[in-house]
């Protein structure tokens, strides 16, 4: 084996050093693209190329015997993750004849993950990954894998476990001889949803697998590669033709830096196609500028202007007031996420305005003090200058949505383009009433007919497909009052009643502790909820509860930025446990992030998956129109209230944006 992997990596670094030039591909956006398994690599095979942290992509795919739908996220250049809906053509949904849903082809889904280990130098760069590492199995495979750039052309190397396993020229397992466990690899049962870590680059031989791309001009991309996808397991219910080649072919061609068609002629058996749409925001996302007001006057005093000003880009003045020595503001405003900018925009204003002084600032959204710098000091010797008279205001704004449903039995997509409107009242400062209304422009949701499984211990998401087969005429999403107030400095209330959300109303409160300056917030919220009808109007059904949850925040601003939440409780259905959500926001409000729940409901009692976990993300597209969250199975334990907002969402965004 030692003496097989010594020719292997000889025959690598010698096309390496022998090809001393400039490299172009690297992890170049517009000269790498993701591959069948909506990973960055070739045709099959992985690569250790990466994009920058943000970028999204969307990956439709057609092959025989199965078609593939991915989306894949980078919450950091170091690493991707992916989920996946397929569909298999050669196999059934389940064995059972007499149940109507089990003639159709098998539906799968599915995460992928890949993770860099070194970047490219004088030495290739270094990645590994898992296929289908928390699903049924149907994908099952690991890979470490290098990659090499030198002019138009990507060398890759890699090692493949589970599925990646299928070529006939094989070597020893090189972390067998560090534990004899890694030299039998148990078979996928096939029961979904679980996290099998003794599975993991197990197997006692592996398949070395390698490719190549070339890019004759920066639209097209040539692909061969060693194809080592396992052919011939008869334990495996994704069942391949038998190879005729051990290589695969193919080429990608852009139509521009965001859409791609790629064709491929896998292991000399059949032709596949594969759509990729993939998105870079931060080639879009253009730093705010300050702009002078343009409606100033000539008679306009000092802190007129600093009003205009401050207006004219999106911070409101709610109160200025001043001292001998500074000049104090009361600001509200919704637009800007960073407080460095916000400091930024009150500088310019300022300097624009003619005011030399020193300024304080206290910052509210909703009536809630986000950022407070005016002292009661402050208060007791300063003059009133400004006052902004309380005043109704209404906004509203209507746009398409798109509403994805990936876990259905009746068929490989379902989904809505969907007109919604989102409408706002600002009663008071502080008393909101916010709606949102739906309307179908077209769905395919009529024939969902199959009942859900494990509806353990109450049915509170389960029956989500009643909901969407009802999405007809005009429905009401939402139709809430809020009321916000801080009681005292850093403690903070929200009271809530009304329909909450698709399929809950009710009424209920929040508190939260949040200080600023800190990296982490705590509090509580309790809510008494009635499951709405689904007739999306104002009925309702037999089914009431009251939740009780804790919530710890903290806001990580190291060198790995991230945010996390713990909470732990009770929750819809009647279950109690406790939750964990990792997640990154980037600057252009793109967010990625993933949950995992745990209450006193058996895996038993659950069912398939085990426990309640998931990915979610959303892409600020034509008004939040990808906003989503995927989750294996939709199961009824673990079920949280889906609220619009919450005292952390109001008030996390005045934070450094990392």
């Amino acid at each position: 084996m030692i003496k097989d992997l010594k020719y292997i990596i000889k025959k690598f670094f010698f096309i390496i050093i022998f090809f001393q030039y400039e490299y172009l591909h690297a992890d170049n956006f517009n000269l790498n693209f993701y591959n069948n398994h909506g990973v960055v690599g070739l045709i099959n095979m992985p690569t250790a190329r990466f994009y920058d942290e943000g970028v999204h992509g969307f990956i439709l795919y057609d092959g025989t015997p199965d078609q593939k739908m991915t989306i894949s996220s980078s919450p950091y250049d170091w690493l991707e993750a992916s989920i996946y809906y397929t569909n298999v053509e050669n196999r059934r949904y389940c064995p059972f004849e007499e149940y109507d849903f089990c003639k159709q082809d098998l539906k799968d889904k599915g995460f992928n993950v890949k993770i860099r280990l070194k970047e490219e130098g004088i030495f290739p760069a270094i990645a590994v990954g898992l296929y289908d590492f928390a699903g049924t199995g149907l994908y099952s495979s690991e890979y470490i894998v290098g990659s090499y750039g030198i002019s138009n052309f990507d060398f890759h190397f890699g090692l493949g476990w589970g599925q990646l396993d299928g070529s006939d020229r094989k070597i020893n397992n090189p972390l067998g001889y560090l534990s004899n466990r890694f030299n039998t690899r148990k078979l996928d049962t096939g029961s979904g949803g679980n996290f099998d870590l003794n599975k993991y680059f197990t197997s006692k031989k592996i398949s070395p697998f390698f490719g190549i791309s070339y890019s004759p001009r920066e639209n097209l991309l040539l692909k061969l590669e060693r194809d080592t996808i396992d052919t011939y397991d008869p334990h495996r219910e994704l069942v391949y033709e038998q190879r005729k080649s051990d290589f695969s072919i193919g080429l990608d061609y852009s139509f521009n830096p965001n859409f791609v068609l790629g064709a491929s002629y896998e292991r000399g058996n059949y032709f596949s196609v594969r759509f990729i749409y993939k998105n870079n925001p931060k080639e879009s996302v253009k730093k705010y500028t300050y702009q002078k007001s343009e409606n100033i006057e000539e008679e306009d005093n000092q802190y007129t202007k600093l009003i205009k000003n401050l207006e004219n880009n999106g911070i409101g003045v709610s109160k200025i007031s001043e001292t001998s020595q500074s000049i104090g503001l009361e600001l509200t405003q919704f637009m800007h996420s960073d407080l460095r900018l916000i400091e930024e925009i009150i500088s310019e204003a300022t300097s624009d305005a003619g005011i030399r002084k020193n300024i304080k600032k206290d910052i509210k959204i909703a009536d809630l003090e986000a950022y407070k710098e005016i002292d009661e000091s402050f208060e007791r010797n300063s003059n009133l200058i400004y006052e902004r008279k309380p005043s109704k205001k209404f906004e509203s704004s209507t746009n398409l949505k798109f509403r994805p449903f990936l876990a259905s039995r009746e068929e490989f997509f379902k989904g809505a383009l969907l007109l919604e409107n989102d409408s706002e009242l600002v009663i008071r400062e502080n008393l909101f009433f916010k709606s949102n209304l739906k309307y179908s422009i077209v769905d395919n949701f009529d024939d969902l007919r199959f009942p859900p499984q494990f509806t353990f211990p109450a049915q509170v998401r389960s029956d989500v497909k009643q909901y969407l087969k009802n999405m007809d005429g005009l429905m009401i999403g939402r139709a809430q009052i809020d009321y916000h107030l801080t009681p005292k400095k850093n403690h903070h209330i929200m009271l809530t009643g009304g329909i909450l959300e698709d399929m809950f109303s009710g009424f209920g409160m929040e508190y939260l502790y949040f200080k600023q300056n800190t990296n982490y917030a705590f509090g509580i919220e309790v809510f008494n909820v009635r499951k709405r009808d689904y007739e999306w109007g104002f009925g309702h059904l037999d089914y009431t509860n009251t939740t009780l949850t804790t919530n710890f925040y903290y806001r990580n601003y190291g060198r790995i930025p991230f945010d996390a939440k713990f909470s732990a409780g009770e929750y819809l259905a009647g279950d109690v446990g406790s939750t964990i959500e990792l997640s990154r926001t980037l600057e252009n409000g793109v967010s990625f992030g993933a949950f995992m729940t745990l209450t006193d409901v058996s895996k038993r009692d659950f069912g398939e998956g085990s426990f309640d976990k998931g990915i979610f993300f959303n892409i600020p597209i034509y008004g939040d129109f990808i906003s989503y969250t995927w989750r294996p199975l939709t199961k009824d334990p673990g079920a949280k209230l889906i609220r619009s907002n919450t005292l952390y969402d109001l008030l996390v965004k005045f934070r450094d944006i990392n």
